[in-house]
């Protein structure tokens, strides 16, 4: 059901370079009765899905490490991230991307996989909606060095961690990553390791 508070006006293309740029503006009906225009710039890059794997036997996660750009530009000295598996859903529905994610990303071929919620990462300005996943892995899962696709320019590390050095790392600040702490948080609280 739409807002009947909210009225779209009008939306102007800023830029749509990589993704798309967008300057909304809409009129807002407030309690007071009265409408105020407003101009906000939101960003659409698509809705995306991300996981985590974990190992109950090992008490293992696998996480990935990989440059990115907008951290570096905001003081991350090596641009190096830690994180979950994720990916944009393109064209597919959540499930098959992460599975497609997983394979390319980590080299883990995963069947089985469980949504645990969804989550707007960014809602001030990004409209990306981000399906949360988590599933068992296996030595025998590995078919590959996974790495990231080449042709995505991707230079994707995979990391297989004890579960409880991940949630040091948390605290050390060595994780930084929202969706990645979401996921190893969802582990403890639900006592999954």
């Amino acid at each position: 059901m739409k807002n009947p508070n909210i009225t779209l006006l009008n939306t102007e293309i800023l830029s749509d370079n990589w993704y798309t740029l967008n300057k909304v503006t809409y009129s807002v009906l407030k309690k007071d009765g009265t409408t105020e225009t407003q101009s906000r710039e939101a960003y659409d890059r698509g809705n995306g899905a991300v996981i985590l794997l974990y190992n109950t036997d090992s008490k293992t996660v696998i996480l990935t490490r990989q440059f990115r750009l907008p951290t570096y530009i905001n003081g991350n000295s090596t641009g190096m991230l830690i994180e979950a598996c994720a990916g944009l859903l393109d064209n597919d529905n959540p499930e098959d991307c992460i599975k497609r994610e997983t394979e390319e990303e980590t080299g883990y071929k995963i069947s089985k996989v469980e949504k645990v919620f969804e989550a707007y990462m960014s809602p001030g300005s990004v409209t990306e909606i981000l399906y949360f996943f988590i599933a068992a892995y296996s030595n025998e899962m590995k078919i590959n060095d996974g790495g990231g696709l080449e042709e995505e320019g991707e230079n994707i590390e995979v990391l297989e961690l004890s579960f409880e050095e991940s949630l040091k790392m948390i605290d050390t600040g060595e994780i930084k990553d929202a969706k990645t702490i979401m996921l190893l948080q969802h582990l403890r609280i639900k006592g999954i390791m």
